[in-house]
């Protein structure tokens, strides 16, 4: 096609791929393309602002090294990491709502016994966790891997300094014993601003958007048969709940992280001080046939 415009460009483009060998490339290609050709003419984009763009777009893949994921956090402040989760995720009853990975998972996080302290050299409010995991229908699952990791008291996740804590700390690998349970120790997470040193940064000011999450931990539970659980479980009393920076909350994932005396802790840990204590108790969706959700073997970070 020669002499394309505004009107008849994207048809023009359209029809270039449409040879392509795998169908669902080709509808996702050719819709990317219908979009983002209907993006440019709804706002008139000048010639200055999409070398802007550009440029943009380039700065943030720039940031990107083995421990920061720009573009994934970018994905998370426009919502679409959520989005993207909601279409993947329509959960039935019994079953826990999903959230996020985050750009802080490690693959190779230690396996630990239950009851294990993993806040390692993390200081702050001692923090015990108990659950459990079941199907939808309520038949505990044993054997399950609970993964969780979580910030410290400042906000900083163990691979944002692993310089100064000399390795991994505030996260492990459990498994549910035969009632489907976990228990464990560390410290109460704080909220925190997600990195805004770089472009997403520089995108949250020039919008008037604060970078700030509320307090959370990390759970990624699989068991054989059933979806991975990908999740988030929410301090109650933290700020920024109804504005996440990433749009992860949601109401069913919001828990009380109890604050208690010094005294005898229900795991019968003496505790010479004041802790905390959250219990969740999670629900996995039966996985489809020949399809998985595991994210086990990547690490985004």
């Amino acid at each position: 096609m020669r002499d394309a415009d505004e009107h008849t460009i994207t048809r023009a483009v359209v029809d270039r791929f449409a040879d392509t060998p795998d169908p669902r490339l080709k509808e996702i290609v050719t819709s990317l393309v219908r979009h983002l050709h209907d993006f440019v003419r709804d706002v008139d984009l000048t010639f200055e602002e999409w070398q802007a763009g550009i440029a943009y777009l380039t700065r943030t893949g720039q940031t990107c090294d083995a421990h920061r994921q720009e573009f994934i956090l970018l994905s998370d402040v426009l919502g679409v990491s959520m989005l993207v989760d909601a279409v993947n995720h329509r959960m039935p009853e019994g079953t826990t709502e999903t959230t996020v990975l985050g750009p802080f998972y490690v693959a190779a996080a230690p396996e630990r016994e239950n009851g294990a302290d993993i806040a390692g050299p993390l200081e702050g409010t001692p923090l015990l966790v108990t659950g459990s995991v079941a199907a939808a229908d309520g038949r505990p699952l044993a054997g399950a891997t609970v993964d969780v990791w979580h910030a410290d008291e400042d906000g900083a996740y163990d691979v944002q300094q692993l310089d100064a804590l000399g390795g991994l700390a505030g996260r492990a690998r459990f498994r549910t014993d035969a009632r489907g349970r976990f228990h464990f120790w560390t410290i109460a997470p704080a909220w925190y601003p997600i990195p805004d040193d770089g472009p997403v940064g520089d995108l949250l000011k020039a919008t008037g958007r604060h970078p700030n999450r509320p307090a959370h931990m990390h759970f990624m539970i699989a068991a054989q048969g059933f979806e991975t659980l990908i999740t988030h479980v929410f301090s109650a009393d933290s700020p920024w709940l109804d504005s996440d920076a990433v749009f992860g909350v949601k109401t069913s994932l919001i828990a009380d992280f109890a604050k208690h005396p010094p005294g005898t802790a229900p795991d019968g840990r003496a505790m010479e001080r004041p802790y905390r204590h959250l219990t969740y108790d999670f629900g996995l969706k039966a996985a489809k046939p020949g399809r998985s959700r595991s994210v086990r073997d990547r690490d985004p970070t």
